[in-house]
């Protein structure tokens, strides 16, 4: 079979809402079009856009940065945590919003891409989203922690309950210096096994979270 590409991100555009009180990104022209002729030869005209946005828009990446000020921000992130990463996929679906440590019993997953499959992107771009999503229990996180996957993805607003101030997921992932990627998509294109992920954002210094086109190739 001939190799296919499956988009896990999520498009971005002005007015984007991502997560409950963050503000969602603005566009506008920095150069438009029209204003762009007078500089250029007769038929030669470019458009560079204004973005302001949250660093958390989207489909993003989190670093050890994000949770500890002295953790590797986004420059410092390797790209064998982030790139042409061997991906193994967790089907969560039946197992409610708390997916405990059981769901990656028996799984070999060192250095490799850990995504997990909630199907709560169906909500995505509606109100249900922000409501009772699934989540990873800090026994998961620190099973998944001890196994030391390149990077851990989840199809849902947040891998961390928020219901409360505690972040155990992300605080026992980041801590252990595993990239976290949340709001994936379409993670019931990929098998099980047998295709290879790529989640690269930005190479900034003193940021800890960035938006990424995040894909997989399936063999």
């Amino acid at each position: 079979m001939a190799r296919r590409l499956v988009d896990l991100s999520h498009e971005v555009e002005a007015g984007l809402e991502t997560y409950p009180g963050l503000p969602a990104p603005v566009v506008s022209d920095f150069l438009s079009r029209e204003a762009s002729r007078a500089r250029f030869a007769e038929g030669t005209s470019f458009h560079i856009a204004r973005i302001e946005l949250v660093a958390n828009t989207g489909t993003y990446v989190d670093s050890p940065f994000h949770r500890y000020a002295e953790g590797a921000d986004l420059a410092a992130l390797p790209l064998d945590r982030l790139a042409d990463l061997d991906g193994v996929l967790v089907d969560a679906t039946a197992r409610g919003r708390a997916i405990d440590a059981d769901a990656f019993e028996g799984l070999a997953v060192e250095g490799k891409a850990v995504l997990v499959r909630t199907g709560w992107d169906r909500h995505w771009r509606t109100p249900r989203y922000f409501d009772g999503h699934p989540f990873l229990t800090a026994r998961s996180a620190e099973r998944l922690a001890a196994a030391r996957p390149a990077l851990v993805g989840i199809d849902s607003l947040n891998i961390d309950d928020t219901a409360g101030g505690s972040r155990p997921a992300h605080s026992g992932l980041l801590g252990a210096g595993i990239p976290i990627a949340e709001h994936l998509c379409n993670l019931a294109s990929l098998p099980a096994s047998g295709f290879r992920v790529h989640c690269v954002p930005v190479k900034f210094r003193g940021v800890g979270t960035f938006p990424v086109r995040a894909y997989a190739v399936v063999e």
